[in-house]
């Protein structure tokens, strides 16, 4: 891995950073400092923490930002069900959204996974 930019995690997770800046346009104005700020900054977080920990000088410290990646997936994941909730989204739009992250938390696994296994040896 050259930088973070390589990881094929890092590039899902900027994609659905981009999914929910679309999908939240549509969102009630009211919502643009509550629901629709929180989930577009807990999106970001995804793929800023894997940037942020990639640069990182251990592989220990890297993991953690990682699980820090993966708490933010199902922050993003339990706003969009309230946002399906509220009828601010439709079903299709959040079993598009709920299956990128289920990709991108196994991904997140992974990674955490090889990385443990690399820091073992």
């Amino acid at each position: 891995m050259k930088t973070h930019m390589d990881l094929d995690v890092w590039k899902l997770s900027i994609e659905l950073v981009k999914d929910i800046y679309e999908i939240t346009k549509l969102f009630p104005k009211e919502e643009l400092f509550g629901l629709t700020s929180q989930i577009k900054r807990a999106s970001i977080s995804i793929t800023s923490n894997i940037a942020e920990g990639a640069s990182r000088q251990t592989i220990k410290e890297f993991i953690q930002f990682l699980y820090i990646s993966l708490g933010s997936t199902s922050e993003v994941e339990t706003q969009l069900i309230i946002a399906k909730e509220l009828n601010f989204i439709n079903e299709n739009e959040l079993d598009y959204l709920l299956n990128k992250i289920e990709k991108i938390k196994k991904m997140l696994n992974g990674l955490i996974k090889h990385l443990k296994d690399r820091n073992a040896k």
